[in-house]
């Protein structure tokens, strides 16, 4: 490093220092130009973003946001990483996940940058007896394998170290997890398995394998439930609890139950939300170890999932740019390993262009974008930090909660985990629909003339326990009727807009109402008159100032060429004969589906 000479001189030394009062002031001044009443006071508030969670993220952060001392990268409380090195050496692990027993394209991923595999084996994968088959012609002793076999857990172990065996792998050199997670299995199935499964895999992973873990702690179950940050960060740190007290409870050390575990954790496309997840759930594990008595044994690998969840069935392409994002986020964060699940993961069985660009996803971030060459670089920014500090508390406090329940099988099985989910569900659904949230391609910019991308089925996933929501899943249930509709007539359900005056004064709403309609499947018509649009509802779209004028009359002349409905693109006032009002904020999915059963669209 070079350090320069110490001339006296600061560029910054003529210029008074600035404070947060200024900035306020200014900030306030700014918002009253733009017609919002603010104060100096609440200038802050009227720019902070309400997320989940009760957390709040605010414009400016600055050295009087105190959060607790990081430490050092490898060193407890782990935040910034659970190795000295972090991904510097080579990058994370790039792990793909199978669902089918297709050797070729298992090897065709090793060839071109995966590192280890996620083999999905039982139900929702394939056969116990095909994993021969699936790994035919893979070097054992140098790409990882971590299983996810639910129920089959203990035949699915047996087979694969049968093949270490058979392979002639030697013990040290194997590496992986056998993937027990009877809690795991029982959020997605809503049976329940016994955990000596998983203690006796434990002991021998202890005793003949130093080098595979028995047990994964997976939090995904808890996400696609519809689960914040908070809750999947509190529901995995209580199963990880609950396996400590199963493996100690079998004669292991804490320091080698610890070592049996892995951590499986959803990334999203809310980058600085995912960065803090990471960090918080090793600080908070970390703490767990400590008050176990073993504090250097806190820094379980993490293993970063796109979220299926984020994932879009329409315009499915979008769904590269989103898991680019995760997975920039995910390498920030400190995962271990990392997969990338293909863009057309929600629609079945990716192909072999999909897969590539999955595994390539990380290969451009560490190999192209050098992500991998700074340890922690989010860390010392104070907004990430703070953010890590009040999830980490949030997280905590949920686990609290959880143990106060009696524990993860408790509240799983009293069904008061599925509730808490629920809830969070019920509430982000909201944001959904009122588009808060926007989904590219689905809810906002949706495209009616794109060509439906096909693929073959994919193994259906363990269900029966807590559900598995999607983002796009209302207006996915609308765009089903639209297609329906297309089928059994030859033409989507349409709406014609209806815009009053020059273009200057209708652009803007007309072409948000346009996507807001198309965001249900529902053709805008804009050219024409209504009698020609083959619609049978009308919107007006204009100024406030020409509504004054013409909104009474143009309705009224739609209602006599045969409209059923009228609704208005702006804020509910009163303007005579309009029937309803589409704004920034409503409620889309109401207005679209009591618009598609109207429209006779089943």
């Amino acid at each position: 490093m070079t350090v320069l000479p110490n001339d006296g001189l600061s560029p910054a030394a003529e210029f008074p220092a600035a404070t947060h009062d200024q900035w306020r002031r200014l900030v306030a001044g700014v918002l009253s130009r733009s017609g919002k009443e603010v104060s100096e006071e609440t200038a802050e508030a009227a720019l902070s973003t309400a997320l989940e969670d009760g957390l709040t993220t605010r414009p400016l952060y600055t050295a009087h946001d105190d959060a607790p001392d990081p430490g050092f990268p490898g060193s407890a409380p782990f935040v910034r990483g659970g190795r000295p090195e972090g991904n510097t050496a080579g990058g994370w692990g790039v792990r793909q996940r199978h669902t089918t027993a297709d050797g070729p394209a298992v090897l065709a991923d090793l060839e071109n940058g995966v590192t280890s595999l996620w083999l999905v084996v039982g139900e929702g994968g394939f056969p116990v007896p095909a994993l021969d088959r699936a790994l035919d012609g893979v070097y054992l002793d140098l790409a990882s394998v971590v299983l996810d076999a639910g129920r089959d857990t203990g035949p699915a172990a047996a087979e694969l170290l049968r093949l270490y065996e058979a392979r002639g792998v030697a013990a040290d050199a194997v590496r992986g997890n056998l993937g027990a997670d009877p809690l795991g299995h029982e959020a997605r199935t809503g049976e329940a398995t016994d955990p000596a499964t998983a203690a006796g895999l434990a002991r021998r992973c202890a005793e003949e394998y130093p080098g595979l873990r028995a047990l994964t702690v997976d939090a995904l179950p808890y996400h696609e439930a519809g689960g914040s940050a908070a809750q999947e960060l509190g529901a995995s740190l209580a199963t990880g609890v609950a396996y400590l007290r199963e493996l100690t409870g079998a004669g292991l050390s804490v320091e080698q139950a610890c070592a049996q575990l892995e951590f499986r954790y959803a990334t999203t496309a809310d980058q600085f939300l995912t960065i803090a997840k990471l960090r918080a759930a090793r600080r908070l594990w970390a703490r767990v170890a400590e008050v176990c008595g073993a504090p250097g044994a806190g820094a379980p690998p993490q293993h970063a999932v796109t979220s299926p969840v984020m994932m879009s069935r329409r315009d499915p392409y979008v769904n590269m740019l989103r898991t680019t994002v995760a997975t920039l986020a995910a390498g920030v964060g400190g995962a271990d390993a990392v997969t990338v699940l293909p863009f057309d993961h929600a629609l079945g069985l990716p192909d072999a262009f999909a897969r590539r660009i999955a595994r390539n996803t990380s290969t451009i971030l560490v190999e192209e974008s050098h992500l991998a060459r700074v340890i922690d670089p989010a860390g010392g920014s104070w907004y990430v930090e703070r953010l890590t500090d009040e999830l980490a508390h949030a997280g905590w406090e949920f686990f609290r909660h959880i143990e106060g329940l009696g524990g993860q099988a408790a509240a799983l099985r009293s069904g008061r985990l599925g509730r808490d989910l629920a809830e969070t569900w019920a509430a982000r659904s909201a944001k959904l629909a009122q588009r808060r949230e926007p989904i590219t391609g689905v809810s906002e910019f949706p495209n009616l003339a794109e060509r439906a991308v096909v693929r073959e089925p994919a193994p259906e996933p363990p269900s029966g326990g807590l559900p598995r929501v999607r983002r796009d899943e209302a207006y996915e249930e609308l765009r089903a009727r639209s297609d329906a509709h297309l089928a059994a007539t030859g033409s989507r359900p349409r709406v014609y807009l209806a815009t009053i005056g020059p273009a200057a004064a209708h652009t803007a709403r007309a072409s948000f109402a346009a996507n807001l309609f198309q965001a249900g499947g529902i053709e805008p018509v804009t050219e024409g008159s209504f009698e020609d649009s083959g619609a049978t509802e009308a919107c007006l779209c204009s100024s406030d100032a020409l509504y004054e004028e013409q909104a009474a009359d143009t309705a009224q002349a739609l209602r006599a060429a045969g409209a059923r409905h009228v609704s208005l693109a702006g804020r509910p006032k009163a303007y005579p004969d309009a029937d309803a009002y589409v704004f920034a904020g409503c409620d889309a999915v109401a207005v679209l589906r009591s618009a598609l059963d109207r429209m006779g669209v089943s």
